[in-house]
């Protein structure tokens, strides 16, 4: 028979797993038998030597299927697909009803025992059209071959007797596999591309830039999988359903509560469009990176089984800044790889990108809303909504800065929006520590000092309030590690100083550690230039001009600062601020930009005060593009000059009508440059916070989170609990809890008093923003009151109620405490009400199934089980459930639960939410 003509074309190395997996491994005395031992009793599912449940076996079959049609075969619709798959799955379990020997098998060839398999099962592809039956044969006739050649390696008597056919069936597969080889079908070209494309999205997007690290001899990147740091996300609170509790009703979920925050980069194991909001540093990008290279590598170690949901997707990196950057129209998909610059752009198969997104295996990531001009917002959305159209069933990451769209801006494209969390305590520790491990030179006597320095920061960041407020997102904790060892220990304070000493160490001292052998120039004429450069992406809506542009630029600055002409011309300026600077890049040819918006917005304020653009300053108050470079003018101006912005900022509000978003926008805005302004006449101060007062107590859920991202500044504005409604006193905690300073926690503590069920779950929502210990000791401790639900997300918190001796009767423990940790304070608190994750219901089985009868078990009478992740769910067993909790009168699950009843011994009711 032609070699060709048998099996699908795939490598041996894919189907050889397949069927180890299907077979018992024999013990040592396996090969001493007298007769070869029969097929049916070495399956793996059947019998006393069960391995493999029949689900199991489905899955194998169907990873078969799904790796042949991707090389080659015959394309088959999706739910052909599947049929398929249930169809040969049928046909292998049929292999536990055959009576042959192993020798017999082998002796039959393949193509007669396929057929008796086809024989057992009872004709399966009855129901199969003829391109899946044909599909079917082909998959099996390439299975039996390898059995047969498994009997052959498995059995020191078969391999004594059949040596001979063994080698010829060895040889045969070899020819296979050459064939292939020599000779692929189109799918597999794709796959060849494929596997060049992710080597290449792995190595391109596999390093991290971490800020600072390149002053002395430490490499300028590192590993993304060992520095990057797991950021989290918050979505808008769902209200998931009621419960009784004794004669009231509770929510098992407060709509106007954001929910805990989870993994930013499992965000997409749960939803295929996400919306993601973070603030300029928060870690949007470096996110991205991780999720392209978890898509592209399976290796990820300790992370391979969490990131495993995006396995077998071809992730498309699009950071907006590169595709409009000309003014150019968005690309379609045969155009990804040329749009950004990728040098495998040409060499890919026609319509490669088009066959992974109509499979639906793309994983689309659209990098940076924010940094398109508002103009050009519509048109973008215009494009993510056609391609999403076309192609459904795609995985979409979406990212911008929180104000750059409104909150509905994709809800029609069924995305759900998700915020990126400020970096909690643990996370800043976490991050200073990887920080100073990535900076190690290996000299001892360096990394002693740096070790040195990163315990007092550790200390610093703990015990000094305004820096752990600086420190709340991955590039300002770079910027505070960087000046930290900069500066020996010392540290300017606030975000202008910590921005003016960056760009210090940047420009002069990073050349001198460096050894570099340039011009000794001063600082300020070359911040002179790049503020020029700056101020003109600003006031264009960009965040990166043509090379061209830029040395026009400096040329036409250079006569005025004539102290850079040791340099050279306007070329050779630019190519020393590109490679010495460290503050510009080029991402492509022919194109420059500053390494973060951060520092163009910083240095374009700096420019807009000295020319004294106050009024177009103030004009553009409602432009998110210009929000920080606002803050910054006000940080780096003069008393007369902040007078003068901050005035005209609340000319620009009061041009729009009372109650209207410019209006709240333009007065909030001038609110939080108030933090910025160290010196400030108390007269515009004064009627700074009487505009501001105006919005206070806030309307809205929304309005009160905005308020809050102001600042400490309107806690002094905030009222006191007299004279406010149950729905004030509520958006007053709202906005209280959003405020990032530990400032807040004295006015949390006199609402902590509050009856209202909503003002107190709100009190327990803010725990996790603020000092663990401190908001403990002045919130937390007055809400054990029997009705409050106590939400614990870190062992921390569980240590903190066993300190205060708190044992709270309503408890919700979320996945990010241990196990241990929920398993002591379960043991220790007589609940009624409790809200658990499926993974700890399973790990403290063991610890509360044991507990003896008596005032300690376990009286919880309502229920609530939560899964994140609801594709990883394993069957609920009730009747362990009823020992684990043997009062439980109800039980609420997710309507997508399996729930499996061993018994109807079970005294309780189940209920979906």
């Amino acid at each position: 028979m032609d070699p060709a003509a048998i099996g699908v074309r795939i490598a041996s190395g894919v189907v050889t797993p397949l069927i180890k997996k299907l077979f018992v491994r024999p013990g040592p005395g396996a090969g001493l038998v007298a007769e070869p031992v029969r097929i049916d009793a070495l399956v793996s599912f059947r019998g006393e030597r069960r391995d493999l449940a029949e689900q199991d076996v489905r899955r194998l079959v169907t990873a078969l299927v799904r790796q042949a049609v991707r090389t080659g075969e015959r394309p088959l619709p999706h739910d052909e697909e599947e049929a398929v798959g249930h169809a040969l799955t049928r046909t292998m379990l049929a292999l536990g009803t055959l009576t042959l020997t192993d020798v017999e098998a082998v002796s039959l060839g393949h193509e007669e025992l396929a057929t008796r398999l086809r024989r057992a099962d009872g004709d399966a592809t009855r129901d199969l059209s003829a391109d899946a039956t044909y599909l079917h044969h082909r998959l099996l006739d390439t299975a039996c071959l390898h059995i047969l050649n498994f009997f052959t390696q498995r059995s020191t008597f078969v391999a004594r007797t059949l040596v001979e056919q063994s080698r010829r069936q060895a040889e045969l597969i070899a020819k296979v596999d050459e064939l292939i080889a020599r000779d692929p079908l189109p799918g597999a070209r794709d796959v060849a591309f494929e596997q060049r494309y992710l080597a290449y999205i792995a190595k391109k997007h596999g390093k991290l830039t971490i800020f600072g690290i390149d002053l002395a001899d430490s490499p300028g990147k590192w590993p993304l999988d060992a520095a990057y740091l797991s950021l989290t996300a918050t979505e808008r609170g769902r209200h998931l359903g009621d419960v009784r509790v004794g004669d009231d009703w509770h929510q098992v979920f407060d709509a106007h509560l954001d929910p805990t925050p989870r993994p930013a980069d499992e965000a997409l194991a749960t939803h295929d469009r996400v919306l993601l909001r973070g603030e300029a540093g928060s870690g949007k990008t470096t996110l991205i990176q991780w999720l392209a290279v978890s898509a592209a590598r399976p290796d990820l170690g300790e992370n391979a089984e969490r990131m495993a949901y995006l396995h077998d997707r071809v992730p498309y990196v699009l950071p907006l800044r590169t595709l409009t950057r000309h003014g150019e129209r968005l690309p379609a998909p045969k155009d990804f790889l040329a749009a950004v610059g990728s040098p495998l752009a040409g060499t890919q198969p026609d319509g490669w990108e088009a066959r992974v997104l109509t499979s639906a295996r793309a994983l689309v990531l659209v990098d940076g809303i924010d940094e398109v001009p508002d103009a050009e917002r519509a048109r973008t959305r215009a494009w993510l909504a056609d391609l999403i159209e076309a192609y459904p069933g795609n995985r979409w990451l979406v990212t911008s800065r929180p104000s750059a769209v409104r909150e509905d801006w994709l809800t029609d494209e069924d995305f759900t929006e998700l915020t990126l969390a400020p970096m909690s305590g643990a996370d800043v520790t976490a991050f200073i520590r990887r920080w100073h491990t990535a900076a190690a030179t290996g000299a001892r006597d360096e990394d002693l000092a740096l070790r040195a320095y990163e315990a007092q920061l550790l200390e610093a960041v703990r015990t000094k309030p305004d820096l752990g407020v600086l420190a709340t997102n991955p590039l300002m904790c770079g910027l505070v590690c960087a000046l930290h060892r900069d500066r020996r220990g010392f540290l300017p304070l606030g975000r202008k100083d910590l921005y003016t000493a960056a760009l210090s160490m940047l420009l002069i001292r990073r050349d001198r550690e460096r050894h570099m052998a340039v011009p000794e120039l001063r600082e300020e004429p070359q911040l002179q230039l790049l503020q020029r450069l700056a101020y003109w992406l600003i006031r264009n809506g960009r965040t990166a001009m043509d090379r061209t542009r830029a040395t026009t630029i400096i040329g036409d600055a250079l006569p005025a600062v004539p102290e850079l002409a040791a340099l050279g011309d306007a070329d050779a300026v630019y190519t020393h601020f590109l490679h010495r600077s460290g503050l510009l890049r080029e991402p492509g040819p022919g194109t420059v930009e500053f390494v973060h918006r951060t520092f163009q917005d910083f240095l374009g304020a700096r420019a807009a005060v000295e020319e004294g653009d106050f009024g177009v300053l103030a004009g553009h108050a409602a432009d998110d593009q210009w929000e920080d470079v606002i803050r910054m003018a006000v940080a780096q101006g003069r008393p007369r000059e902040r007078a003068e912005l901050l005035g005209d900022l609340l000319a620009q509000g009061d041009s729009f009508p009372a109650g209207s978003p410019g209006r709240k926008r333009a007065h909030l805005l001038a609110a939080a440059c108030l933090e910025h302004a160290a010196d400030l006449a108390p007269a515009v101060r004064a009627e700074v916070e009487r505009r501001t007062a105006e919005l206070i107590p806030p309307r809205t859920p929304a309005d009160a989170r905005e308020l809050g991202l102001v600042g400490p500044v309107v806690l002094d504005l905030l009222p006191g609990l007299d004279g406010l409604s149950e729905e004030e006193a509520q958006l007053v905690t709202i906005a209280a809890t959003h405020v990032r300073s530990d400032a807040a926690i004295p006015l949390l503590s006199r609402y902590a008093d509050h009856p209202h069920d909503e003002v107190r779950r709100q009190l327990m929502w803010g725990w996790s923003r603020f000092d663990c210990r401190l908001y403990a000791d002045g919130v937390i401790s007055k809400l054990d009151d029997g009705r409050t639900n106590f939400t614990l997300r870190t062992d921390e918190q569980v240590d903190e109620l066993f300190r205060l001796g708190l044992r709270p009767r309503l408890l919700d423990i979320r996945e990010s405490v241990s196990g241990e940790a929920a398993s002591r304070l379960l043991a220790a608190c007589e609940r009624t009400y409790l809200i658990l994750t499926v993974a700890h219901l399973r790990t403290l089985a063991d610890d509360l199934g044991h507990t003896p009868s008596g005032p300690s078990q376990p009286g919880v009478t309502e229920l609530i089980l939560t899964c994140l992740d609801l594709s990883r769910l394993e069957p609920i067993d009730l009747e362990r459930i009823q020992m684990l909790f043997p009062r439980l009168q109800r039980l609420l699950v997710p309507d997508t639960f399996d729930v499996q009843v061993r018994s109807s011994a079970v005294d309780f009711t189940v209920e979906p939410y």
